[in-house]
């Protein structure tokens, strides 16, 4: 395997038991860089706790999980998130009493200038972090069609637009992988359009999406590769015209979606 074709995310075999209950069973597949790839199945399939275990706030039994071939299955959430990985949720998390701007800001990474010694001690070099924050923070703003909004307390934002403000906080991370939770659910159409114009320019910039989606034609056509999941397995995987095609999918989970 050249070094190109190494994905930049592996699940290898990966277990999540909860009591007697296996949520994760042997689940295994690849995300390549710079992709969108859908996580697909039935409720109960597995998806949401294999995104707990990715980003490690659950720790699987048993697998391997490795991100730009770091093994990752047993580091914190911070350390992951550090190694390149953000995550959105179903819900999105947001500070509701403060600005879109201040949500974008307090994600930053760096915040030496929180620590009132540091003031002290380097205050050019805060400066400097303040400025190459903010600098960021205009970008995102502008890159999310935000800027508007940029002094408004987000708690006034409509539900597509908090998905964008939450996709946001996780830009100021600057990752690598982007993790993203059912990020349409509740969107009307025309944000809708937005956040998936959004999600392929991420990718013309060099970053790689692994999303789950209930919506078939959103991931059918908008994803490079798709991965089901069903009673905590790996169903299938490929292309979305294989996995479509794929009488096993087809029964347990598209079921006459395909045939309209």
């Amino acid at each position: 395997m050249t070094a190109s074709d190494t994905p930049l995310l592996l699940i290898e075999d990966v277990v999540k038991r909860f009591g007697g209950l296996t949520a994760v069973d042997h689940v295994s597949f690849t995300v390549k860089s710079n992709s969108i790839t859908g996580l697909i199945g039935p409720n109960g399939a597995g998806k949401s706790t294999l995104f707990n275990c990715i980003t490690g706030i659950v720790q699987p039994d048993s697998g391997t999980i490795q991100l730009d071939g770091v093994k990752i299955q047993e580091k914190s959430p911070n350390q992951i998130a550090q190694h390149g990985l953000g995550r959105t949720f179903q819900t999105p998390k947001i500070f509701r009493g403060m600005s879109v701007r201040e949500n974008l800001a307090f994600a930053a990474p760096v915040q030496h200038g929180e620590r009132p010694v540091s003031t002290l001690i380097h205050p050019q070099k805060i400066k400097e972090e303040e400025t190459a924050v903010q600098s960021q923070v205009e970008d995102t703003l502008e890159f999310l069609s935000l800027d508007h909004l940029a002094d408004e307390y987000a708690s006034g934002l409509s539900g597509g637009q908090r998905k964008l403000l939450e996709l946001g906080r996780v830009l100021m991370l600057d990752p690598d992988l982007i993790l993203l939770d059912e990020p349409m659910a509740g969107v009307n159409p025309a944000l809708t359009n937005e956040l998936l114009d959004r999600l392929h320019e991420l990718t013309n910039r060099g970053r790689t999406i692994l999303l789950i989606e209930h919506d078939m034609d959103l991931i059918m056509n908008h994803c490079d590769r798709v991965v089901v999941l069903h009673n905590g397995q790996t169903l299938a995987s490929g292309s979305p015209s294989l996995v479509q095609d794929d009488e096993r999918v087809i029964e347990a989970y598209l079921g006459d979606v395909i045939d309209e």
